[in-house]
């Protein structure tokens, strides 16, 4: 099995590495260490300094990272080694990029009232109106 799918750039001289994340559900934290080129060991403390990184545990007690724990981690590494940030100010940075993430809201306006409740209950009963009919005249009740 190939794990370490990566696809090295050259950005202003600089070498860049995107890494390329299997579409599983878990991840063992062997397979994110190689995938992110890090040892398991930095793994485990970034755990401790970030509290975005919260693996789950199997039933083994196997660290079980998603996707987005993935992510994360790509995210920590390029603010820490790329950018220079130090670890608090990485955490700070994170912080900041979530509540960014969650204060943009819904790509479409809100209305005021229940309107458009009322419409999708009216909506639904007129559907129910015309199956029912439907069924008498099939026969069916």
């Amino acid at each position: 099995m190939a794990v370490e799918q990566t696809v090295t750039k050259r950005n202003n001289g600089k070498r860049r590495e995107e890494v390329l994340i299997p579409d599983k559900l878990y991840f063992r934290i062997g397979v994110v260490a190689k995938l992110c080129r890090l040892p398991a060991y930095v793994l485990r403390f970034w755990e401790t300094e970030f509290p975005q990184l919260k693996p789950t545990k199997s039933s083994t007690g196997q660290r079980m990272y998603r996707q987005r724990d993935l992510e994360n981690v790509l995210r920590i590494k390029k603010l820490l080694y790329d950018e220079g940030y130090t670890i608090a100010g990485a955490r700070q940075q994170l912080r900041t990029e979530n509540k960014a993430v969650k204060s943009v809201g819904l790509p479409f306006p809100r209305r005021a009232g229940g309107d458009g409740l009322k419409r999708v209950r009216q909506g639904l009963q007129e559907i129910l109106g015309i199956l029912s009919s439907s069924a008498k005249r099939a026969g069916r009740v």
